[in-house]
């Protein structure tokens, strides 16, 4: 249980309390942008599994920078989409009644840090509470030659018909060349954007937690992909409360809990149990819920469970549409 009742939680975004995803909708700004995220998202799964050193899960937001500069993709387009984006429901009642029983609300997201700034924002938390990934496309754009763009343009040409699943040789083989062998003409830009996620996403809580003095039992973390998977894992081994919600497979073998709901707002009575009992007396409230297939309020306790893959998918495709099947 938090000591001298400091209640500490960690939500990612895009997800938890949101359903956009704001990389995949500046890709859709220019012809051929869905399907080109699509052949790069896979090749992010790809180094994921290959366990390429120095490779984060999320590392997709570096990846999609030198086709978003291509194209002319600026800030004020982040920005722009930021304005538009949508809260899943319960999102906002969720973070102001937190905000008023005394506890620290913070977003740790992989998502592009302006964009991230400005929904937080719009959820009634101050700004600074959001950590996200950094982001410099104007700087970048100086600093590309027209040789390099026309390279990207090449490869874009090139990637653009290929199938994630069935062409994933090929995906490997064109994006290597471009990021990691032959000249390593863009090997820097990975260097310099660091999304947060995976390791990074964890190092971020640790030394959030450290800034309130408190170990990572003593912290919720809020998550629904793979990007979130050691986020989760940090606090449910740690014997904190590491919440899966409206998840895949990535994120649920890593958390304590798990809920699959069209409506955040139904983890209130369970953060509130948190707050005033601590880990075991959430498993005892978890334990004696019902499990119904519906829409709302389904609870599951992870530990030596089968993972509920099912209703999270369901649900999960229900509230994020198309972003569901982005990872």
């Amino acid at each position: 249980m938090p000591p001298d009742n400091t209640h500490l939680i960690a939500f990612d975004l895009e997800g938890p309390l949101s359903p956009n995803d704001n990389a995949y909708e500046l890709m859709q700004l220019f012809p051929g942008g869905d399907q080109l995220f699509q052949v790069i998202s896979r090749y992010d799964d790809l180094l994921t599994e290959e366990g390429r050193l120095g490779y984060e899960p999320g590392d997709t937001l570096a990846l999609i920078v030198p086709f978003l500069i291509y194209h002319g993709i600026s800030p004020e387009d982040i920005l722009r989409l930021a304005e538009e984006a949508r809260f899943i429901s319960g999102a906002k009642e969720l973070i102001t009644r937190l905000k008023s029983e005394g506890w620290k609300v913070h977003c740790i997201t992989t998502t592009y840090l302006p964009y991230a700034r400005r929904l937080v924002q719009k959820l009634g938390m101050d700004t600074g509470m959001a950590c996200g990934t950094v982001l410099s496309l104007d700087y970048y754009r100086e600093v590309i030659p027209q040789k390099i763009l026309e390279r990207i343009a090449s490869v874009e040409k090139d990637i653009s018909q290929l199938k994630p699943g069935q062409d994933d040789i090929q995906i490997k083989e064109r994006l290597d060349n471009l990021f990691w062998k032959s000249e390593r003409e863009l090997a820097w830009l990975l260097q310099e954007t660091k999304p947060m996620g995976g390791r990074r996403k964890l190092l971020a809580l640790r030394t959030l937690a450290l800034s309130y003095r408190l170990p990572l039992k003593d912290i919720v973390a809020v998550g629904d992909s793979i990007t979130d998977s050691r986020m989760l894992e940090g606090v449910n081994k740690a014997g904190g409360l590491a919440i899966a919600f409206n998840a895949n497979k990535y994120a649920l073998q890593y958390a304590t809990m798990s809920l699959a709901s069209t409506n955040i707002f139904d983890l209130w009575p369970i953060l509130d149990t948190w707050a005033k009992g601590g880990r075991e007396a959430v498993r005892e409230v978890m334990l004696a819920k019902k499990k119904k297939p519906k829409d709302r309020d389904n609870f599951h306790w992870l530990e030596g469970k089968t993972l509920p893959l099912q209703v999270h998918a369901r649900i999960r495709r229900l509230v994020r549409e198309k972003a569901a099947e982005l990872g």
